[in-house]
């Protein structure tokens, strides 16, 4: 696991996530029939993950805001949802609802082939973003994109390696706070997944505010939350999610 140099980075961790690991939910087989596909374009659903032991709903963190601020930009075409990184089950049972369009408990193969995911993340939220796009390979779930805002892999999952069944795949990262994330991810079969770039922010000159955030988190975490934090790069997310919509 990439954590920190010093042990005093596991205390970190510790208190800042549970270290929870989500089961894939099983997809019942439908029996064959013919399918029909709507007229038109399934909406995007983009899922978010939250880093540390932050709640889904607090809006101090640009992972729940921009999820609020793509909803009123995109109301017809895109469907938003923010999870803690613990929450994973709840989020795969979400997505598979969201795109079992006849509501009738199967996911068919129409209905996993048009399937438009974005996944994204901070953190132990990005290692997360992995994971699920992992367990959605398992199911034949195609993502379109996947996020990682420096990503820090958690307990028994793989940040670096990108699943073949994701489209693209970017990571932004930091290398100077105690602690920080991956520098770089790799695709699993490049043929078949492109990496968009591992980009590296730096903060020495232009430190980002983190007003909300409590002294804890400022004093020893203030570069893994001023990327979490940074206009910059939540800026380019918005922009390669409003371009897939």
């Amino acid at each position: 696991m990439r954590l920190l140099r010093a042990p005093f980075a596991l205390v970190l961790l510790a208190l800042l996530a549970p270290s929870l690991h989500a089961r894939t939910l099983p997809i019942c087989a439908s029996p064959a029939r013919a399918e029909t596909r709507a007229a038109l374009p399934r909406k995007l659903i983009v899922l978010g993950f939250m880093g540390g032991r932050v709640h889904a709903t607090n809006l101090v963190h640009k992972e729940a805001l921009m999820a609020q601020q793509l909803q009123r930009r995109y109301p017809e075409t895109l469907e938003t949802h923010v999870f803690a990184n613990h929450d994973a089950t709840r989020a795969l049972a979400t997505l598979l609802d969201l795109l079992d369009e006849n509501h009738d408990g199967c996911l068919s193969a129409a209905e996993k082939s048009s399937a438009r995911i974005v996944l994204y993340g901070h953190s132990w939220g990005a290692s997360e973003t992995v994971a699920l796009a992992r367990r959605l390979q398992g199911l034949n779930i195609p993502v379109l994109l996947t996020v990682q805002v420096d990503s820090v892999q958690k307990p028994d999952e793989d940040d670096a390696a990108i699943p073949p069944n994701v489209h693209e795949a970017v990571n932004f990262y930091q290398t100077e706070g105690l602690l920080h994330g991956r520098p770089a991810i790799e695709a699993m079969d490049p043929k078949l997944t492109t990496i968009l770039g591992n980009f590296h922010f730096t903060y020495r000159a232009n430190p980002v505010t983190l007003t909300g955030y409590p002294w804890f988190a400022r004093t020893f975490m203030k570069q893994h939350i001023e990327i979490e934090n940074d206009p910059q790069v939540w800026d380019q997310i918005e922009a390669l999610i409003g371009a897939r919509v």
